[in-house]
């Protein structure tokens, strides 16, 4: 009986330390990586939501914590950052898509969510309705820089991924935003040292291909949020820069390819 329970308490033991050993991959960002509560209920749905089929979650957890809404701001200011930064660990990876709200007001309001468009240091003293207090806002580039350099005091591995493209089209074209929030998410992680999937252009590349018509069926309810099969084709392309680039050994983790 002795030896018994001290067998199943070094399993007990075992199963804890992997529990508190086993990588975490988080995933952040807005309603376009998870929509609502990531189950599809609008018919609206976030590439985010169907990362986990693709890994052996036996060796790696995967936890999506991007919700619709927010920017690169107010995923910080409501405290989401920080709940994350608290329990993340060296061999932990986090994956972030920002810039489809970042565009919104500073200060209006009904979310007072923008950010000052570019990549710099420039500031702005407001007063946030939505809170009711005296807020400091500043650049989508430099909160993108916060997060990338707080994963890499926690040792984790940074991956920015930029902005997915709207359905708007011009003279046979999807809309891209290779002036904007793409090339920002792309300076700031050349910048920082993060690795960087460039989703505006090669789900853009891929639509073009298809053309408009086809595209179409790739979304739901408005010209922004997926539907099933488009965010199931968005996955896909994140999926493969994962493993084509293979940040911090993840693609070991990698079942479906």
């Amino acid at each position: 009986m002795k030896r018994l329970l001290l067998a199943v308490a070094a399993i007990v033991t075992m199963s804890f330390t992997l529990l508190q050993t086993k990588p975490v991959f988080y995933i952040i960002g807005d309603s376009t990586v998870r929509n609502g509560s990531g189950t599809g209920s609008n018919g609206q749905w976030g590439w985010g939501s169907f990362v986990a089929e693709y890994f052996d979650t036996s060796k790696i957890s995967v936890q999506n914590h991007a919700l619709g809404g927010r920017s690169s701001r107010t995923f910080i200011t409501e405290g989401r950052w920080e709940k994350i930064i608290a329990n993340l660990k060296k061999g932990d990876y986090v994956i972030m898509q920002f810039g489809h709200n970042d565009a919104s007001p500073l200060d209006d309001t009904a979310r007072a969510r923008g950010t000052i468009r570019g990549i710099g240091n420039d500031s702005s003293e407001i007063w946030n309705p939505i809170r009711k207090i005296k807020e400091t806002v500043y650049s989508y580039g430099w909160y993108m820089r916060k997060y990338v350099r707080e994963t890499k005091e926690k040792g984790a591995v940074p991956i920015i991924c930029s902005l997915i493209p709207r359905n708007n089209w011009k003279d046979g074209k999807v809309g891209r935003s290779t002036d904007s929030y793409a090339l920002w998410a792309e300076q700031i992680a050349k910048e920082e040292g993060a690795y960087f999937v460039d989703l505006n252009k090669l789900i853009a590349d891929k639509y073009d291909q298809l053309g408009e018509a086809e595209v179409s069926k790739f979304f739901h309810g408005d010209k922004t949020h997926t539907g099933l099969d488009g965010a199931k084709m968005n996955v896909e392309i994140v999926i493969q820069q994962l493993i084509l680039q293979n940040p911090g050994e993840l693609a070991h983790y990698i079942v479906k390819k």
